[in-house]
């Protein structure tokens, strides 16, 4: 194969933090290049300032052997290099079309041609298996996964030659990944070359030619995928000896009911009913868009439920528990519930203030503040204890946490929570994006609070996370609730099934006239 993209001595300063030291790569045209590191390895800013986005600090790239040095994402987009990251960067109150053609957009007499935009979208759309998704769907309106889906569509529909994906698949389902990794695959034959970052280093090993690895901001070394097992690459990032042995699974639930949800409609959402119990770990899954997001932030008041009730535990003299309906999350959290979203970004931090006080915030009344002013040795004593728990990288738990990687920015959001100290912890997608050493730790956690007696309810599309962690597993498909499973009895083929249970009974379901 032909060298395409060579970098030698690629250095990254930010003040006098150095992220990136004398890196070296070399990706050619017609691979699949997987680059491994930790969270806050360097992976991300190598590959933004290969497309533009942020200025070297030191060193020299070529591209085709020519000289590249692309001072914005337009002149490397110009010279075929497309970038999709982990955190989304479409705009959401604007409709798919035109968030699949924003940089050439079709004109006619100077204004937009919206019938050729359709009609161009539309095409996109069908090359990439996104047929049902409607062009003039507003992009906000859309799932996480979509959106990622969507992203991808826009960066392959354009002409490229070095295709760069920061975790493309976190936010996807089992058979949406499928059907990227055809697409990747198919890219590869036609003599593009891809970058592709992943914390599964099952699709690493699947998909990949060759793993380059980077740890502390450092080169450690390019390797054939073909010689690497998945625990060799681990070493590799970790420079530790690691086991592959899983730790064998302690079910904890004590019996009592935590929380009861009875008849839950909201949206896509239609009477769903279940409970967790103390100590129980549960795992919902299903397809994207089959209601788990939706109905995590029904319960936990993101979103206005229509119907149904919550019930949390018994009250203090051990009469049974109230029904509730939150409006709002703050009178969730008042009662005893914790929720990591989906999106951090968005919806669970605040990226313009620092560690610490992402850390405290939902706890600050209630541990941090007294007569009105807040007690900083505390709020300090307690950021750092989380911060080192969960091996947060950064150089103090004042900086923002809008400057660190995407794996530590989900350790704050997880940590906020871990210091409210609720009854009742509500996960939506918690490890994604998340090195394999800081996905560990956040399963310790899960077992750490279950021994606690918390109960723990974790949406994840990741089958094999749900497997390693959860006692129980439950499916959602088209909005409901349609089965579940213990540790005894689950497979990936009956989760399968189950999953495509509700849109086979749809239908199934006679029309009427």
């Amino acid at each position: 194969m032909n060298s395409l993209l060579q970098v030698d001595g690629l250095t990254k300063r930010y003040g006098s933090v150095t992220v990136l030291r004398d890196v070296s790569l070399e990706v050619r045209a017609g691979e699949i290049h997987a680059l491994l590191g930790a969270n806050g390895a360097g992976k991300s800013t190598l590959c933004k300032i290969i497309s533009g986005l942020v200025p070297r600090s030191d060193g020299e790239m070529t591209l085709g052997g020519h000289a590249f040095d692309p001072s914005n994402k337009q002149v490397a987009e110009r010279h075929g290099v497309e970038i999709v990251q982990q955190e989304l960067n479409l705009i959401p109150t604007l409709s798919v079309a035109e968030n699949l053609l924003l940089t050439r957009l079709p004109r006619r007499f100077g204004a937009i041609d919206s019938r050729k935009l359709h009609r161009t979208a539309s095409q996109i759309l069908d090359r990439f298996g996104l047929a049902d998704v409607a062009t003039d769907a507003l992009v906000g309106s859309l799932g996480v996964g979509r959106q990622q889906m969507v992203e991808i569509a826009a960066a392959l529909a354009r002409e490229c030659k070095l295709l760069i994906l920061d975790e493309p698949t976190a936010a996807l389902s089992g058979s949406e990944s499928e059907q990227l990794f055809g697409h990747l695959t198919q890219l590869r034959d036609e003599g593009v070359a891809i970058i592709y970052i992943s914390h599964r280093l099952d699709e690493v090993a699947r998909l990949s030619d060759r793993v380059t690895v980077l740890r502390d901001g450092a080169l450690v070394g390019t390797h054939s995928t073909s010689s690497l097992t998945t625990d060799a690459m681990v070493d590799l990032m970790s420079g530790e000896a690691t086991s592959s042995a899983k730790r064998d699974h302690v079910c904890h639930t004590t019996g009592e009911t935590a929380m009861r949800v009875d008849s839950m409609t909201s949206g896509i959402v239609q009477d769903v009913s279940f409970t967790v119990q103390r100590g129980e770990r549960l795992g919902i899954t299903g397809l994207v868009g089959s209601g788990r997001t939706e109905l995590l932030r029904a319960i936990f008041g993101a979103d206005v439920a229509t119907d149904g009730h919550v019930y949390l535990g018994a009250d203090s003299l051990g009469n049974k528990a109230a029904p509730r309906r939150f409006r709002h999350p703050s009178e969730a959290v008042a009662a005893g519930l914790a929720m990591v979203t989906e999106d951090r970004k968005q919806d669970g931090l605040l990226l313009t203030q620092s560690i610490r006080i992402n850390t405290t915030l939902s706890s600050m009344w209630r541990r941090f503040s007294r007569v009105g002013l807040t007690r900083e040795a505390e709020e300090n004593r307690v950021a750092t204890a989380m911060r080192e728990s969960l091996a947060t990288r950064c150089e103090s738990i004042d900086q923002f946490v809008g400057t660190l990687s995407g794996g530590n920015q989900q350790k704050v959001a997880v940590a906020k929570w871990l210091v409210r100290d609720a009854d009742v912890f509500l996960f939506d997608e918690p490890t994604r994006g998340i090195d394999a050493g800081a996905r560990q730790r956040i399963y310790q956690l899960f077992e750490t609070l279950s021994i606690q007696g918390k109960a723990i309810v974790v949406v994840s599309s990741d089958l094999e996370e749900l497997f390693e962690t959860c006692d129980r597993i439950a499916v959602m498909s088209a909005g409901r609730m349609v089965d579940s499973f213990d540790r005894n009895e689950w497979s990936e083929e009956k989760i399968m099934q189950a999953s495509f249970r509700g849109y086979k009974d749809r239908i199934s379901e006679p029309v009427n006239d």
